[in-house]
């Protein structure tokens, strides 16, 4: 189920959805991005960067196309340590779909206090 929902998001037929998953014992909470959104995004973040912006043009290479999926790509998405959400502006963060050991719809709550 988890490869359909991550085949709906890079179709671009959902950007709405939020997810939780639980990979490496680390919760993540955010909304999943098509690879190539997620990819552009991390590039412009390194780019404005004046020590990180030579990195940028890994970002922008094109990926290989692969029949389904392997990794979700997320945007704006929190390490959930336990009532806050890390970082507090959200973080893009690529998950391999193989590591992730539970799941589910939705995000959870967290305090930023």
């Amino acid at each position: 189920m988890l490869v359909d929902v991550a085949t709906l998001v890079e179709s671009g037929h959902s950007n709405q959805m939020t997810l939780t998953v639980v990979a490496g014992g680390a919760v993540i909470t955010g909304r999943p991005a098509p690879e190539a959104v997620w990819r552009q995004r991390v590039s412009e973040v390194l780019a404005d960067s004046a020590s990180l912006n030579r990195f940028s043009a890994v970002f922008t290479a094109t990926a290989c196309e692969e029949k389904a999926p392997t990794h979700l790509h997320f945007h704006v998405a929190r390490i959930l340590q336990g009532t806050v959400g890390i970082p507090e502006t959200g973080g893009m963060y690529r998950v391999a779909i193989d590591d992730v050991s539970a799941w589910t719809v939705g995000d959870f709550s967290y305090s930023d206090q």
